[in-house]
């Protein structure tokens, strides 16, 4: 069983990685973020976890870090009707923040997972269902990065209520991100934190 390789990045796509190693071209699924640091040419190691399927046959999946295999590991293991593909979509999207997802789902806030994350709300339920006893058993990289639950209670409303104004998941997260970057206080009024997130958006 391969569980590691090292070696030189011959193509890179949004989601996959030739490596060559020895002379033998591996390809190798990957997280976005993880495509997002590859130059053509260079030296890269990925840790390597293997799946066989009836249809595609043997496929390498590559991380970064050991922290992030584990994490990809869990979604496969713990979350019914999880194969490896979708078990790398959840992981693009953890990865956002690792500290934060782990806090959403510790937290059980689902709303944190849709309006952060961008999970759909069917998915975001799931996944604390199935993770919330299973999730300190993943080592956390970083530090938190978005103002959650203790430190910003109002944060699941501001994102509800965006939300209800017709914005994705994706413009919210980075409205907020934007507002916290700012400064913004933790103790600010929900109203006015829309009003705030709302000014950003429209810019």
């Amino acid at each position: 069983m391969i569980a590691y390789l090292k070696g030189t990045v011959l193509e890179a796509a949004e989601d996959r990685v030739i490596l060559v190693c020895g002379g033998v071209g591996y390809e190798i699924a990957i997280p976005v973020s993880a495509a997002q640091e590859l130059v053509q040419g260079a030296e890269a190691a990925f840790y390597v976890a293997e799946s066989i399927s009836p249809y595609d046959g043997t496929v390498l999946y590559g991380f970064a870090h050991k922290e992030d295999k584990e994490l990809w590991y869990l979604f496969k293991t713990a979350i019914p009707n999880t194969g490896p593909k979708k078990a790398l979509e959840y992981l693009n999207k953890a990865l956002r923040s690792v500290a934060d997802f782990h806090h959403a789902i510790i937290s059980r806030d689902p709303k944190i997972l849709t309006g952060i994350f961008g999970f759909t709300a069917k998915t975001a339920e799931k996944l604390i269902q199935s993770l919330k006893d299973k999730m300190d058993s993943v080592s956390i990289q970083g530090e938190t990065k978005i103002k959650v639950a203790g430190e910003m209670p109002q944060m699941s409303g501001v994102l509800e209520a965006l939300s209800a104004l017709g914005y994705s998941a994706g413009e919210s997260r980075r409205a907020l991100e934007k507002l916290q970057s700012q400064g913004i206080k933790p103790t600010e009024k929900l109203e006015n934190i829309v009003k705030e997130a709302l000014r950003v958006l429209t810019k």
